[in-house]
């Protein structure tokens, strides 16, 4: 989660975490407005569709203030929520909208870090004693040149996971340039779910991302998870933690 949220921005579409990633402290030269918005053919969040293996359309933007501290909000279409609707617990949402804030700064010697929250929001109707998906998660990185450490910790229940706040997140992704444009994209991911029996899982991916110009970039990428599919299959019978290519474009602005 720690690249340059414009540059990168069709990395943050393969395999996101869901939300655009804030910009290196060394690379915010002052206090300036970050957009994108882009179009992925699989919208997954640490390694899960949420889109039940259909395309999403995803756009953000955020602020960074010179001196560390930012804010941002991002959203995509999604329908894991209206996927399990039934007639007897009816439940309508198609769409996630996120809020984030946080302060990141540079250590020196190609070392930086950020700390923040973040919040995911699922606009819809629910059914009574349903419980709702909305998940606030603290996060803190250290980021070292290409690779970078993030851990995300949930405040609330996870993800509609009754009784399964204190769930966490661990992130290692790293980010190379190999060629003029060229980017080489790995991650490998941890999920814990607390108090959910068989819930926990691993993910990662491979990718490529080409940059063009200053606003363009296309990505490619393979993600796979170990995720159970007993738990993970939706009730459209698709498994949401398969093995996925995934084709992503983004333009910044």
């Amino acid at each position: 989660m720690k690249r340059n949220w414009i540059s990168a921005s069709a990395i943050v579409l393969c395999c996101a975490a869901s939300g655009p990633v804030p910009a290196q402290a060394d690379e915010v030269p002052a206090s300036q407005w970050l957009g994108s918005a882009g179009a992925v053919s699989d919208y997954l969040f640490r390694g899960l569709s949420q889109t039940n293996r259909q395309p999403a359309v995803q756009a953000g933007v955020e602020f960074d203030h010179a001196s560390g501290w930012y804010v941002g909000g991002w959203g995509s279409n999604v329908s894991w929520l209206s996927d399990a609707s039934t007639s007897a617990a009816p439940v309508s949402s198609s769409v996630e909208l996120d809020l984030y804030g946080g302060w990141r700064g540079s250590l020196g010697g190609g070392w930086s870090y950020d700390v923040g929250v973040y919040r995911y929001q699922y606009p819809g109707s629910y059914p009574a004693r349903f419980t709702l998906p909305d998940t606030t998660e603290g996060y803190v990185a250290l980021a070292w040149k290409s690779v970078s450490l993030k851990y995300s910790y949930a405040f609330t229940d996870l993800f509609g996971y009754a009784g399964s706040g204190h769930s966490g997140y661990l992130d290692l992704s790293w980010n190379q340039p190999f060629a003029p444009g060229w980017l080489l994209n790995a991650h490998v991911g941890h999920q814990h779910v607390a108090n959910v029996p068989g819930a926990s899982y691993r993910d990662w991916k491979l990718g490529v991302t080409r940059t063009f110009g200053s606003s363009w970039s296309v990505a490619l990428g393979y993600c796979d998870t170990n995720a159970n599919a007993s738990i993970y299959t939706n009730a459209r019978g698709h498994y949401l933690g398969r093995a996925t290519a995934l084709l992503s474009v983004a333009r910044s602005f």
